[in-house]
């Protein structure tokens, strides 16, 4: 095996996005994801799943802030961002958009997030680090999702699950090319 550097990443990323561009877009919303060290996580998970956009609402902090940029290596600057200080008016601007609003958090009627069904416009919303989401933007949401814990732990951290989600969500029910053999 071959590590790819240089010339050689570069063209492997851009033949991988075009054999394999998902089909579904996905944007995020965060509702008073308190820590700048998760936002800037979020933002270089956000560009790295080319989200649509990522909503910052409530008490979230927002670039230019020196820690989103540090954690996040800048990419602040490659995604599209808003913020809109009331959750409840960014979850309608959403919708109006299109998006079906899929909460990540630990609810009696979530499902497991690898057996949903994420429709092509999917808006994944996490909430504060400690109290989640509020009761107000779940009955916002169209559906729930967790991921279950098989150790100790009750959760993951925020940006570590919406990673696990985001990727989910962006391949899930994708087709896969087929494997050519060379002879």
């Amino acid at each position: 095996m071959k590590q790819l550097i240089g010339v050689d990443l570069k063209r492997f990323l851009r033949d991988y996005r075009r054999q394999y561009r998902p089909e579904r877009e996905i944007a995020i919303l965060l509702q008073s994801v308190e820590y700048p060290a998760n936002v800037g996580s979020i933002f270089r998970l956000a560009d790295g799943a080319g989200v649509s956009e990522v909503v910052l609402t409530g008490i979230t902090p927002t670039p230019p802030h020196p820690t989103i940029e540090k954690i996040s290596r800048a990419k602040s600057n490659n995604v599209n961002w808003r913020y809109e200080k009331d959750p409840l008016v960014a979850a309608a601007s959403l919708k109006g958009e299109g998006y079906q609003l899929v909460a990540l958090e630990l609810l009696s009627e979530a499902i497991p997030y690898h057996l949903h069904a994420y429709p092509n416009k999917t808006c994944l919303v996490v909430g504060h680090e400690d109290h989640g989401l509020t009761k107000s933007m779940l009955a916002k949401c169209d559906s729930a999702v967790f991921i279950p814990m098989y150790g100790k732990g009750r959760s993951h951290n925020v940006h570590a699950a919406l990673a696990i989600v985001l990727y989910h969500a962006l391949h899930s029910g994708q087709a896969r090319p087929t494997q050519t053999s060379t002879g």
